[in-house]
C-alpha cells in the first residue's frame, strides 16, 4: 500500500509535463526555445470571446501563461495568480493560453476559476511549440517592449513567488 501511494504521488508530480496521451517513455526532455532578453514572437492572439489581442498595442508588462485545464499545477498557478496583486495590476496584461484546449473547456475553466483575463485556445500547440516542448504551466514574463524577462515552469508549489521582476 505504501509503495502504491509513493508511485501515485510521483506520477501526480510529473503529470503536467506531458499531454494526457503520452506514455512515460515518450516524455521529451524539457526544452525552452526562448530566453531572457529575446523578443517574444507571438504578438497576436484571438481570445475565446473573439477579441483580438495585440501585445504591441499594450504599453505595459505582460504575463503569458501556457496551461491546461486538466493539470493540477496549472489549476494551482491560476488560483495563485487570482489571489495575488497581479490579477488587479493595471500595468500588467495577463493572457492565458490553453494548450490543446478548445474554447468550450476554456470558457468553463475561466468561469470556475473566476479569471479576469483573456484566454486563448491553442488546440494544435502552434503557440506553445514556439516557446517550449514540454512542461505546464509555463509562465513567461514580458517587459513593455515584449522582451522576455523570465520564463518559469510552474510545477512548483509557490509559482507566484517567482513572478517578481
Amino acid at each position: 500500500m505504501k509503495s502504491i501511494l509513493v508511485l501515485l504521488a510521483s506520477l501526480t508530480l510529473f503529470a503536467c509535463s506531458q499531454t494526457p496521451n503520452l506514455q512515460p517513455e515518450d516524455k521529451p526532455n524539457y526544452e525552452t526555445y526562448i530566453a531572457e532578453g529575446d523578443s517574444f514572437k507571438q504578438l497576436n492572439f484571438t481570445s475565446i470571446a473573439g477579441d483580438k489581442i495585440n501585445l504591441n498595442e499594450l504599453p505595459k508588462r505582460k504575463l503569458i501563461v501556457y496551461f491546461a485545464t486538466w493539470c493540477h499545477d496549472s489549476q494551482r498557478a491560476m488560483r495563485q495568480i487570482m489571489a495575488s496583486p497581479l490579477a488587479a495590476d493595471n500595468n500588467l496584461q495577463i493572457v492565458g493560453v490553453g494548450r490543446e484546449e478548445n474554447a468550450a473547456n476554456l470558457e468553463k475553466f475561466q468561469q470556475e476559476y473566476q479569471l479576469n483575463f483573456p484566454l486563448v485556445s491553442d488546440i494544435d500547440r502552434s503557440y506553445y511549440n514556439q516557446v517550449a516542448n514540454a512542461g505546464i504551466p509555463r509562465l513567461i514574463l514580458l517587459d513593455n517592449n515584449n522582451n522576455v524577462v523570465k520564463t518559469i515552469i510552474g510545477e512548483i508549489p509557490n509559482t507566484i513567488d517567482y513572478l517578481v521582476w
